[in-house]
């Protein structure tokens, strides 16, 4: 938000003493700065100033206090030290000034220049492309492996732009309070940073549902003195006690912020008069390291000596602290007149973590000797980052998969713990362990009972995975996992083996171009595209590899040379089959190109006919749920395209790109020994088709199988369902339509 206008002379004289007032400010929040320190911070300030000395902000103010501001956040509401203050003076000199890298590093060094590169915008114009500010956002945490300060500053940075952003107009208002609430203030919360998040929440909520958030500030205030004398009732007892049993300690009360209420007011459907957890109070000890376990249970048995304990509301983060190393002892308790109440128990150490988040956990590693709660975390961003095929927005959305909320702990057959998000599945636990295990997974023993891989995860489970060394990733697999790491291990894995395949249908292609004298030209080479419609020699070669292009055809083709003879129809261009105009859906003449996007509108295959590449289909409007795209013959087809034909729209495939899909099939004949093995042998073997489920019932020697597999398309379908028809015992094999669906 790094918006000014030319400046406007007022009392340059005041400006400078205020501006002086300020930097030393500053330098008294730092209070552990050596000599050193202050002359590269007094250095940084007077580049910084000169920089920007024309320059002022949207509110009328010298662009300067706003580096200042940020430079304080990351001291004060952080615990940053002079490097930190010294990049945050800079930040936007090098986007916004004369100032350029290399000036950065010449006068303080390649540590400030990293971060500061990794605090500069791309430079383009980005205001309106969604994929750009993706990319910024990429390139910021692209850093975060190499110094983690680049993301801490460019957090203090967005929450001083939200705490000044009354100056802007009011749809660029609405546009950065949306894009804080969708990354940053997650990222807050990833990195500890519990005050910041909030700030950052209840700011955005503040522009985004104004309305909303004035009345709940004015019921807070309106409040206020009620809730101070209860606090001072309810402890009083509790403080006697720890005073007496020779405790050093600070009690705080901690006001739940106004987007929480507004969360719970919405979760629960109640209004404001009935949030009980309106606020919570904090018991924080100064106690040794070795005593904050003992120590804080024994300030718990003394709050519940006095007061009546929830056991469903006990939260023990202490003995298994949270993802983002949060650490606190919390209960909830009935108070006298009959409210429940949050206490939370902590040391200081853990509140200091709490609420300065990453760079608190830095300064007591050293202290504790132990591993850093965010080490992990970072290699799996390494790992997001590594994924070089992914676009910016892939980045993006896979990121916040690594900034959930809410965590389940999940047990090692030793009993290690692992700490995953909520709806985590089998295979997301497996790729947590190593990516190898992930890949050969094929199922897990769920505190000792079998369960599929698809299986969601519930706190205090114990996993031991089953792999297989003939198991590999597939497609399907990418609808049930959660967590950022399996979905970039699985599509890794996935692009691995398409390649592998590519290479193969390239190396058949060669044979037969050798075989009909043919050269192995590009002119060659992209008649075969034109021919059959593909998008890419990629997929010319996948779908060679896989036997769905009949390469017999350069037998009936005229040469030349050793390069195919083009006819004028060979040479007409592909139709431009979908405009993206982004207008509204005309029933009549519009077609939904299945793969392709559809001016905006989302469509999904119905899941009551699975329709698969080859059958004829339509898209069907529903009220709530997109377009569903149904095969012509579904079971619910008759009713859709006579009752409700307004709402139907014509659809089809669109052939550039082989994609798997399911297809239901079900088989009935007269029961034999070794009937299943031989069907799937035909499927597994024969034709190397997946299988996703099989199941057969027999009753008085009849029965009926009903089997889920993977294919390509109707031709693929029907060559698998022929060969099933050839064998002995078989009598009819038909599509399964799997399930009904509301339409409506």
């Amino acid at each position: 938000m790094q918006e000014y206008s030319p400046v406007t002379p007022i009392d340059i004289e005041q400006e400078r003493k205020d501006i002086l007032n300020a930097f030393k400010g500053l330098l008294r929040a730092l209070k552990d700065r050596s000599k050193e320190d202050t002359r590269l911070i007094r250095k940084a300030f007077d580049v910084s100033l000169e920089a920007h000395k024309d320059m002022r902000r949207k509110s009328g103010e010298p662009y300067i206090y706003h580096p200042i501001s940020v430079a304080r956040i990351c001291v004060e509401e952080m615990g940053l030290g002079a490097t930190s203050i010294v990049c945050a003076l800079l930040h936007d000199t090098v986007e916004d000034t004369h100032i350029t890298l290399q000036d950065v590093e010449d006068l303080f060094g390649s540590k400030v220049r990293l971060i500061i590169d990794g605090l500069t915008k791309i430079p383009e114009v980005f205001d309106e492309n969604a994929s750009i500010q993706a990319e910024n956002f990429r390139k910021m945490i692209l850093t975060i492996s190499d110094d983690f300060r680049v993301v801490l500053i460019k957090l203090a940075d967005r929450l001083h732009n939200m705490r000044t952003l009354g100056s802007m107009r009011p749809e660029k208002q609405l546009k950065i309070a949306s894009e804080t609430k969708f990354l940053y203030a997650p990222l807050a919360h990833r990195l500890g940073l519990y005050s910041v998040k909030s700030e950052l929440e209840d700011l955005s909520m503040l522009y985004c549902e104004t309305d909303i958030y004035n009345e709940i500030a004015r019921k807070l205030k309106n409040t206020a003195d009620v809730r101070n004398r209860f606090i001072r009732r309810f402890m009083s007892p509790i403080k006697e006690t720890l005073l007496h049993e020779g405790y050093i300690f600070e009690i705080k009360t901690r006001t739940k912020s106004i987007s929480s209420i507004w969360r719970k007011m919405q979760f629960k459907d109640i209004p404001f008069e009935e949030v009980f957890d309106i606020f919570a109070i904090r018991i924080i000890l100064e106690t040794p390291v070795e005593l904050e376990k003992p120590d804080c249970w024994r300030i718990y048995s003394i709050v519940t000596d006095y007061y009546q304990p929830s056991p469903e509301r006990l939260r023990d983060w202490i003995s298994t602290p949270r993802a983002n190393g949060y650490e606190s002892l919390h209960t909830t308790v009935m108070s006298p007149n009959g409210k429940w109440i949050e206490v939370q128990i902590r040391s200081k150490r853990m509140d200091e973590i709490a609420e300065k988040g990453l760079a608190a956990h830095y300064k007591y590693k050293e202290i504790n000797n132990e591993d850093n709660k965010f080490d992990r975390w970072i290699a799996e961003i390494r790992d997001l980052l590594d994924n070089t095929e992914a676009t910016a927005m892939d980045f993006v959305n896979d990121f916040r998969l690594n900034l959930f909320n809410d965590e389940i702990y999940i047990f090692t057959p030793k009993g290690e713990l692992r700490v995953l998000p909520i709806g985590s599945t089998i295979l997301d636990f497996a790729y947590d362990i190593h990516t190898d295990i992930g890949d050969k997974c094929i199922g897990a023993k769920v505190n000792n009972r079998l369960m599929p891989l698809s299986y969601q995860l519930i706190n205090g489970d114990q996993l031991e995975i089953i792999t297989s060394p003939k198991q590999k990733p597939n497609e399907e697999w990418l609808r049930f996992v959660v967590t950022a790491r399996a979905k970039q291990k699985i599509k890794s894995s996935l692009n691995e083996e398409r390649n592998i395949i590519v290479e193969d249908g390239k190396e058949i292609l060669l044979r037969k171009f050798k075989q009909f004298n043919l050269r192995s030209t590009n002119h060659n080479i992209s008649f075969l595209e034109r021919y059959f419609n593909l998008s890419s020699t990629s997929e010319l070669y996948f779908r060679i590899a896989k036997g769905k292009i009949d390469l017999a055809i350069l037998r009936e083709q005229e040469i030349v040379d050793g390069n195919i003879k083009l006819t004028r129809k060979d040479n007409l261009k592909k139709p431009n089959l979908v405009e993206n105009n982004f207008e509204g859906i005309d029933t009549k003449h519009d077609t939904i190109l299945i793969g392709d996007d559809f001016k905006g509108f989302e469509y999904h295959l119905a899941k009551c006919c699975n329709p698969i590449p080859g059958d004829i289909v339509f898209g069907f409007i529903t009220m709530n749920d997109g377009i569903k795209i149904h095969r012509g013959n579904c079971p619910n087809a008759g009713d859709l395209l006579s009752k409700l034909a307004f709402r139907c729209i014509k659809a089809t495939w669109k052939q550039d790109k082989l994609v798997e899909r399911i297809a239901a099939i079900k088989i009935i004949g007269i029961d034999q020994i070794g009937l299943v093995n031989k069907l799937t042998d035909i499927i597994s073997k024969q034709n190397n088709i997946n299988m996703k489920s099989i199941s057969f019932e027999t009753t008085d020697g009849v029965f009926e199988g009903r089997i889920k597999v993977l294919v390509f398309d109707t031709e693929h379908l029907e060559q698998l369902t022929n060969k099933f028809g050839e064998v002995d015992g078989v009598q009819r094999v038909t599509r399964w339509d799997t399930e009904e669906e509301s339409q409506f």
